[in-house]
């Protein structure tokens, strides 16, 4: 298999898992009582689980560097492809001028990737204290104000940081078949 061909499969494995993974988190946080706003909770828990299947890939592939770069760029455009993908619906649809409303989600979506990239170091897989770590910060940006619980609580309750664990181990071992 040469490295389109890898790219290729990794991506498309790694996007099934981080669209799962972010449905189910956000489905979580949404759950409890405190809620949240579902379109921040949706783009901030995007965003957070591509930057984590990105590195995932890029520790995973890192002896096929191609294929890691290929696979990581595309990960890394997840929110902005889903976020696309629903602007193309809405037109489709019939609806009126979205063309604004879908520069201004790109660039909120480009500020909460940086926030990610910047907190989860390139070619670094992010294992189970990181996450813990960075989570907490996550779930920080998703709670409504004067909740009354600590993030740290939150993220406990629900149990978020094994999932998205279980999603980078998962997407990692699939790239480390994946080179064999």
């Amino acid at each position: 298999m040469d490295d389109d061909e890898r790219a290729a499969l990794v991506t498309a494995f790694a996007t099934l898992g981080t669209l799962t993974t972010t449905q189910q988190v956000a489905a979580a946080v949404l759950s409890q009582p405190e809620g949240g706003d579902p379109e921040l909770v949706a783009e901030e828990t995007l965003s957070l689980v591509s930057v984590v299947s990105a590195r995932a890939v890029e520790a995973g592939l890192r002896e096929t560097p191609a294929a890691s770069r290929l696979a990581s760029v595309a990960l890394l455009a997840l929110p902005f492809l889903y976020r696309d993908y629903l602007v193309g619906e809405a037109v489709v649809g019939g609806a009126g001028d979205v063309e604004s409303a879908s520069d201004q989600m790109h660039a909120r979506l480009q500020r909460k990737r940086e926030f990610y990239e910047a907190h989860l170091a390139a070619g670094v897989f992010p294992g189970e204290r990181l996450l813990s770590d960075k989570m907490e910060l996550w779930m920080g940006r998703v709670s409504p104000p004067k909740t009354g619980i600590h993030p740290a609580a939150r993220l406990d309750r629900i149990e978020a940081v094994p999932q998205v664990v279980s999603h980078a181990k998962i997407v990692l071992a699939y790239c480390r078949r994946s080179a064999d």
